[in-house]
């Protein structure tokens, strides 16, 4: 089935859809993951029509510039508009971009061809399975010769994104992770406002940590939630997401275990069979922000993880790919979650 814009789905899904509303400075205090929003990139961004992202890197080293960012987005995403809106859509922002890169929108689920940063050619969606576009909007970053620099999930509020742009710009990734360039100059995104201990619940299994399941089936799926004490974001993760009565029901169906990101002492055995720490083991997730969330199957596969804003129907989302075993049909998130959205707009109709 053809899956580029024209999709009869698509035109389903959008009929309803409302204008983009104005987001307060938190975007988790009143936005609402589950409205269909329409995508428009800023105007700044390149035209390519021929989708040819190695040319366009060519072009932009031409231009003295570091390389090409890549946003990849999808139709309907709430996360994808609200980044647009409130980062991109920032003068100061938009300015850093413009001087430091040459930058084009893709949509992740389009059929049509396009040649890569290294000049391959291959449909434009399975690139973006090729580039990890698993939670939508993903940005990569691309330098000469189409060498992947940086590459980040998720909505990113403007503070922070400028933070990664300065950490791009001033080229620092060629010497450290953007976790610990962080850690190294501003601890603001870890530690972001203090809250207190980490919140506690039931829902948490108690150590020991014996998470191994690749010798024995498990009887259901795992979820392991990184926290921290005094964050701001984990707080509204537990008040906003973990408190839903309906995010609850779907949990009962998963072990889940919370660990904090800087515990150095706490011994665990992963589910592959690795003994290591919490901190350890978030070092090796990749993460760069609280919470960060992985999830497990039964035989202790890693099927799904992000560290990026997960609201309530991101989080049930989720929680249902994982319950479905939709990776077993090699989907990705970003289409079960399209799937879904789609089948809860026919209902509504």
């Amino acid at each position: 089935m053809n899956t580029t814009l024209s999709n009869l789905s698509y035109y389903l899904l959008f009929t309803c859809l409302l204008y983009i509303v104005a987001f307060e400075s938190s975007l988790a205090s009143d936005f609402n993951d589950s409205e269909a929003k329409h995508i428009s990139y800023p105007e700044w961004f390149k035209d390519n029509p021929f989708n040819n992202l190695k040319e366009e890197i060519k072009y932009a080293r031409k231009d003295g510039k570091l390389g090409l960012m890549v946003l990849f987005t999808t139709q309907g995403c709430s996360y994808c508009a609200a980044f647009i809106k409130k980062s991109l859509g920032d003068p100061a922002i938009a300015s850093i971009i413009k001087n430091n890169f040459h930058s084009v929108g893709l949509e992740i689920f389009d059929d049509v061809n396009m040649t890569d940063p290294r000049g391959r050619n291959m449909p434009i969606k399975k690139f973006a399975k090729k580039e990890k576009a698993e939670f939508s909007p993903t940005l990569v970053f691309y330098g000469e010769k189409g060498k992947r620099l940086f590459r980040v999930s998720g909505y990113q509020s403007a503070e922070r994104f400028k933070k990664m742009l300065a950490y791009l710009t001033t080229k620092h990734y060629r010497i450290e992770t953007f976790s610990d360039h962080l850690k190294h100059r501003d601890v603001k995104d870890i530690l972001v406002k203090p809250v207190g201990l980490m919140k506690k619940d039931v829902l948490f299994e108690k150590s020991p940590y014996m998470l191994q399941r690749n010798h024995l089936n498990a009887s259901t799926p795992l979820l392991v939630i990184f926290e921290q004490e005094k964050n701001r974001d984990c707080d509204e993760f537990h008040s906003k997401v973990l408190s839903s009565n309906v995010v609850r029901k779907t949990l009962s169906k998963f072990e889940i275990v919370r660990l904090s990101s800087t515990d150095n002492t706490t011994p665990v055995i992963t589910p592959r069979g690795k003994r290591t720490t919490p901190a350890s083991w978030f070092k090796q997730t990749g993460f760069s922000r609280l919470p960060g969330l992985v999830f497990f199957d039964e035989r202790g596969n890693n099927v799904l993880g992000t560290d990026g804003l997960v609201m309530s129907q991101r989080m049930m989302n989720s929680l249902n790919f994982v319950i479905e075993k939709a990776y077993k049909k090699n989907w990705s998130y970003q289409r079960f979650a399209r799937a879904k959205a789609i089948e809860r707009n026919n209902k509504n109709n």
